[in-house]
């Protein structure tokens, strides 16, 4: 098979308690260099926390695995210095289209409204990816990478985890503060310490078949049920980096495997999709099953477990590695208040209960999804045939068709570290939403997220910058001092004056897009977590209440309006 990638092949270092015979100790370890382990190690020690990443592998992920990245996995990224080559290297796109026979019933477009910096989704094999994030890990001094270092054991006890690692020179022992299990679906780790994880398991199979060809396609993502060409079943067609071309064909549950993988198997089917006369060579080929399950929780003790390691899903949608990115960015900042003394342990017990939350809707809609592809009875096979009928001419059936409803950032609204509104806003920026985007000159990129960093931030709005007076902005910077400082940016629709806010970064609004997404008027303030959802509101400046809505979101206080 053609390949248009070449696998590095990560050196593999003897490690200083095999060298010196001798065990180890360290804050934090994660196991696990996939996307999620990688994200989970990188934004630790970009945030100046020592991480040892342990991985019992020696390059990146074989074939494309998970190739479609959402905008807010993107955004996350950005943050840790890898989005742009990810953007730069894969294929963007907005809109989706679904078709039954041979005819189109149903588009969208993830990204309805302008003003964003990134798309809905950029598609890009997961190695360009995980290579993207190893190359990043090498600039942080603080992270240190062992691979071909294998855990065959896990213990833990009430202040440390032990940890067991095989490695070509012998094995080794070491104990961590927290251990963070990024090891993937079948996860060892779960398996050494006893723990479930319960859900379903589809019973069905699907080919996924990497092809290199050149075509004119659209870069978007096309899903066909029933289609002339594989009658009877479903297929999915993506564009990826490098002219490679994903699709995906349902063979149902009685197809052999080994069988299907097989090329004198697989050029068939696509040669009946794409027709005789177009050239095109494998890149690669698997079959695979899929299951939407999750762990009960998320936190054990010393142990702390994230992405496929703590929940999975089918792959309609694309939910598996945006979800586990999005773990990694809900963790990570909570881990390093604890890690540094400034939250208590039981911080922790809110990253289980907000990512458990997105685990759940995330399983709910990829289940829906996997039931509407794939009908399990003649009587809901009837149904989703109908809809698909009725969507080519009727609205109300086009909000009925599911080929998977594509990965979106969990409103955590509910979460007990908001602080509830006390005055009336419009507008979607509730307390527990993700940020909304937005133009903004003087930002570093020249977008609001890209202003954002890993620690809370106070957008305050005012028309001019000017009206940041002496005594408010020493009153806005003072918060930055605190035991868990506060970054305040002012966010202003002019700067006549041309003087920054009495020295605060200041971000200007001159489209007025952030004002309208966020319902600013003159004296509006928003605290954001390092997640970038948002925390808190009001409609003027109060040092006292910023700093108890801090207090709430970090779990040093208890629950107040």
């Amino acid at each position: 098979m053609l390949s248009t990638y070449t696998y590095p092949k990560f050196e593999y270092v003897r490690p200083p308690e095999v060298a010196e015979q001798r065990s180890g100790h360290y804050p934090v370890v994660v196991v696990g260099a996939g996307p999620v382990g990688l994200s989970m190690a990188i934004d630790l020690a970009a945030q100046g926390q020592q991480v040892l990443l342990l991985d019992n592998d020696d390059t990146v992920s074989i074939g494309s695995r998970g190739v479609c990245y959402a905008k807010r996995a993107l955004e996350v990224l950005d943050r840790m210095g890898c989005g742009t080559p990810c953007v730069d290297k894969g294929v963007s796109w907005n809109v989706g289209r679904t078709f039954f026979g041979e005819g189109e019933v149903f588009s969208f477009n993830l990204r309805p409204q302008d003003g964003h910096q990134r798309p809905g989704m950029v598609n890009l094999q997961q190695y360009y990816l995980e290579d993207y994030l190893v190359q990043r890990a090498r600039q942080l001094p603080n992270l240190e990478m062992r691979f071909k270092n294998n855990v065959i054991s896990v213990e833990q006890d009430t202040d440390k985890a032990t940890v067991r690692v095989e490695t070509p020179d012998g094995a080794y022992t070491l104990t961590c503060d927290w251990l963070v299990a990024a090891d993937g679906a079948r996860s060892p780790i779960r398996t050494m310490l006893g723990l479930d994880i319960d859900g379903k398991i589809f019973m069905d199979r699907f080919l996924i078949a990497d092809v290199v060809m050149k075509a004119d396609y659209p870069a978007e993502r096309w899903f066909w049920f029933d289609p002339p060409f594989h009658r009877n079943q479903s297929v999915l067609l993506h564009k990826q980096a490098d002219n490679v071309w994903r699709i995906d064909f349902q063979l149902g549950w009685d197809a052999d495997p080994e069988a299907e993988k097989k090329p004198e198997n697989v050029i068939p089917r696509i040669k009946a999709m794409l027709g005789d006369e177009r050239e095109f060579e494998l890149e690669w080929v698997s079959v695979y099953t899929f299951q939407c399950r999750r762990m009960g929780q998320f936190n054990h003790n010393r142990v702390l477990f994230v992405g496929d390691a703590a929940h999975q899903v089918s792959p309609f949608g694309a939910r598996g590695a945006n979800s586990g990115i999005q773990d990694t960015d809900n963790l990570a900042w909570k881990l390093k208040l604890v890690l540094d003394g400034k939250a208590p342990a039981a911080l922790l017990d809110s990253y289980s209960a907000e990512r458990c939350y997105a685990a759940d809707e995330n399983i709910m809609n990829s289940t829906r999804s996997t039931d509407f592809i794939t009908p399990k009875s003649n009587v809901s096979k009837a149904f989703r045939n109908a809809v698909l009928e009725l969507a080519q001419d009727y609205p109300f059936a086009r909000a009925l068709v599911n080929s998977g409803r594509l990965s979106v950032p969990s409103w955590l609204v509910d979460s007990p570290l908001n602080t509830p509104d006390a005055e009336p806003f419009a507008g979607n920026m509730i307390p527990g939403a993700p940020m909304d985007d937005a133009p903004a000159t003087g930002s570093r990129t020249g977008w609001l997220l890209g202003e954002m960093d890993t620690q809370f931030q106070l957008l305050c709005y005012v028309d001019d910058a000017s009206q940041i007076g002496p005594d408010q902005a020493r009153a806005l910077a003072a918060l930055a001092h605190d035991n868990i400082g506060v970054r305040a940016v002012v966010v202003a629709k002019t700067n006549t004056a041309g003087t920054a806010g009495h020295g605060l970064p200041t971000l200007l609004d001159e489209q007025g897009t952030i004002a309208q997404r966020y319902d600013m008027q003159p004296g509006t303030c928003y605290l954001v977590r390092p997640d970038q959802h948002v925390a808190a509101r009001w409609r003027s400046f109060d040092a006292a209440r910023v700093r108890a809505a801090v207090a709430r979101a970090t779990g040093n206080a208890a629950a107040s309006a």
